[in-house]
């Protein structure tokens, strides 16, 4: 009863607001929610979409929300209702592809752990960026199920409604992906695996999109770009006595790829007195710093023993090749890594100061009345937003033979997407890869493998 008299105390006050004469309701209906209502069930019910029904219900984005029996439900006009207008413009052509996109999210989104709450902000982000595929005209129908771990993913298939998805993003765990996938390719469903993933189902099934990659996938991609970046550079790699380290697959395939071509380096150590630390570095040849750690407190030594490396050898040319880890410390080291002239192999790249990218911040503060998590790189919001952009749009423009290619004008606001087919009749795996270059200029650059 309290809930409902909010509700008209609010509806009241704004129209109390307007003039006698220009009175015309910003809701079309205010619904009262029965037993077994469902969010998808009500927007399809007066033809709006779920980011319609969230934007004029903001408490439906807090974690762990959950529509009950008797709430009140304010229903908005459709957002879309200018879609020819925002067509003819020619942003979007969906003749060959499909002209409503649904959407289907199997994710736990839950407030219990987190995990829940980690997806429950890349779902977030997807809401955002199906928002945004409607204003460049692209239907979008968007339904959601919790799918927590420990829970059979069979049972929630049962629904019918997921069987009419034309994409699912999910699921997050391992063991829900092969009856999910098995389900997905029966019904010309095209299921893109955002996070991290154990097994090779990607290999024997064609409906997946994989965009997680191995560990040992982007190892060699670091070194790959290494050596093509630098050919001809004088190594230096530092020990950091970090015994918890697991950067030695990295340092170690790289020493072994450069002693078989024969291009000579050095190996010091952190706590080597500086005469001795000196010597392995050339002060003919671009030297390259490798550390065999990720960690701070280690990154935080080695850079002060190269500030005093240059202090009496000032005429060393030095660039640093750091890990992924150190996007996490650019608030403390962004001066450093621009000095040393850094290099960061990564699969994305959250740059704060995109103008883009703090449109979508507050977007996301509007929506949700809350701030993305700050102590996760990549942030989940941000990768959300980008996954759904790029799947809807290309469903939109090239409907069901949509294979990841094609999208090279849609730049992502963090994390690229670049597929690449496997053999025989499996799916699609992501093979995105970059370097984050810190020029010395305090320019950055991202450089695309």
């Amino acid at each position: 009863m309290k809930c409902f008299l909010r509700y008209i105390a609010l509806l009241s006050a704004l129209l109390l607001t307007v003039p006698i004469a220009a009175q015309k309701s910003k809701w079309q209906d205010i619904y009262e929610a029965k037993k077994k209502d469902t969010l998808f069930g009500i927007a399809k019910k007066y033809g709006i979409t779920i980011t319609d029904l969230i934007e004029a219900n903001p408490e439906m984005g807090n974690t762990g929300y959950q529509l009950k029996k008797g709430d009140k439900v304010f229903i908005p006009y459709p957002s879309n209702s200018n879609t020819t207008s925002t067509q003819t413009q020619g942003n979007i052509s969906a003749t060959n592809g499909l002209s409503t996109v649904n959407v289907g999210v199997i994710l736990p989104l839950h407030n219990d752990d987190g995990d829940g709450r980690r997806m429950v902000e890349y779902y977030r982000g997807l809401l955002i960026g199906c928002d945004s595929m409607r204003a460049r005209g692209v239907n979008v129908n968007v339904r959601a199920w919790n799918v927590p771990n420990g829970s059979d993913v069979r049972m929630t298939l049962l629904d019918e409604d997921v069987s009419n998805c034309d994409v699912i993003f999910g699921p997050l765990y391992t063991n829900q992906l092969k009856p999910l996938a098995e389900f997905c390719l029966k019904n010309d469903i095209k299921l893109v695996v955002p996070f991290s993933i154990s097994g090779n189902d990607v290999d024997n099934n064609a409906a997946i999109f994989q965009v997680y990659q191995s560990q040992e996938r982007l190892t060699e991609a670091a070194i790959s770009s290494f050596l093509e970046r630098f050919p001809g550079c004088h190594p230096v790699f530092i020990d950091c006595n970090d015994t918890t380290s697991r950067k030695g697959t990295f340092t170690f395939g790289l020493r072994k790829k450069l002693d078989a071509s024969g291009q000579n380096y050095n190996i010091t150590n952190l706590v080597t007195s500086e005469q001795n630390f000196a010597k392995a570095f050339s002060k003919k040849k671009h030297n390259v710093v490798i550390l065999n750690t990720g960690r701070s407190p280690e990154l935080n030594v080695a850079l002060a023993k190269l500030d005093g490396l240059m202090v009496t050898n000032p005429e060393l040319s030095i660039s640093l090749f750091g890990y992924t880890e150190w996007l996490m410390y650019t608030k403390v080291y962004l001066d450093y890594f621009h000095k040393y002239d850094a290099y960061i192999p990564t699969t994305f790249y959250y740059n704060p100061l995109s103008k883009e990218t703090e449109r979508l911040e507050t977007a996301y503060r509007r929506w949700f009345h809350s701030d993305m998590m700050q102590n996760a790189l990549p942030r989940f919001a941000l990768t959300g937003f980008d996954h759904a952009r790029f799947f809807i749009l290309g469903l939109n423009k090239y409907g069901k033979s949509f294979t990841g290619q094609g999208m090279g004008a849609l730049h992502p606001l963090q994390t690229p997407l670049k597929f690449r087919g496997t053999t025989g009749n499996g799916g699609l795996r992501n093979n995105s890869f970059m370097l984050v270059h810190y020029k010395d200029n305090h320019e950055i650059e991202s450089i695309s493998y």
